[in-house]
């Protein structure tokens, strides 16, 4: 099935107006009642191909990940988030389908696939997150000095990805994440490509920032 979502990738990067069974398989050179045996019409091709790009990056990430120190944690942090940044600028139309342009379309297509990509990678990160909560390294604001409204979707996004941690922690995890995607959408759409034709020292300059925010000494790379 490589070929089918290698050419869902290709037709859905101009767009999901275009993207059917029908022209996937004429690019794959197979009947279209050949794919309606294994997927639920456009629909079912558009989940199995938001989550074989959600298999993909988070391969990368968890490698990434498994290369560190077991103990070093902000080493794992920046690996996993550069591992992120590497992976969108090598797969834009990926990041557009993922967490882009174009994923409004996607996540309406599926009950579960508007929290694939939180669950996957934010539970990730909330591993880690978790892991210096419990060891009393992160600063973070207690629940009463966080907006109502905004501390109220805080705990949905907490008990729908990382249950045990404090609505506090959570909060320094979208904050990092903020910046984060700023710097992700920036190097993929290329917005100051004039100026910053090389990505990696505002990423690590970002990082740097991000990771003193949370109490621990960047790695080396982010220095």
């Amino acid at each position: 099935m490589r070929d089918v979502m290698a050419a869902a990738r290709e037709i859905a990067a101009e767009g999901l107006e275009g993207f059917t069974l029908t022209a996937v398989a004429r690019k794959v050179g197979v009947s279209p009642p050949a794919l309606y045996r294994y997927y639920d019409g456009k629909k079912g091709l558009i989940q199995a191909l938001y989550r074989d790009l959600t298999e993909e990056l988070m391969r990368e990430v968890r490698e990434a990940v498994e290369r560190q120190d077991e103990d070093d944690i902000a080493a794992q942090l920046y690996a996993s988030t550069k591992a992120v940044l590497d992976w969108s600028v090598a797969n834009r139309e990926g990041f557009n389908l993922v967490f882009g342009a174009t994923y409004p379309m996607i996540a309406g297509s599926g009950e579960r696939i508007p929290r694939l990509i939180s669950e996957e990678l934010g539970g990730m990160y909330g591993r880690l997150f978790g892991r210096l909560w419990r060891q009393g390294v992160l600063t973070y604001p207690a629940d009463e000095e966080i907006a109502p409204e905004l501390r109220d979707q805080l705990k949905t996004y907490r008990d729908a990805i990382t249950p045990d941690l404090p609505v506090g922690v959570v909060y320094l995890m979208i904050t990092c994440w903020r910046q984060i995607y700023g710097v992700l959408t920036m190097a993929v759409n290329k917005h100051l490509d004039f100026a910053i034709d090389d990505i990696e020292p505002l990423f690590n300059d970002m990082f740097g920032g991000l990771i003193r925010l949370l109490g621990l000494e960047p790695p080396s790379q982010a220095r």
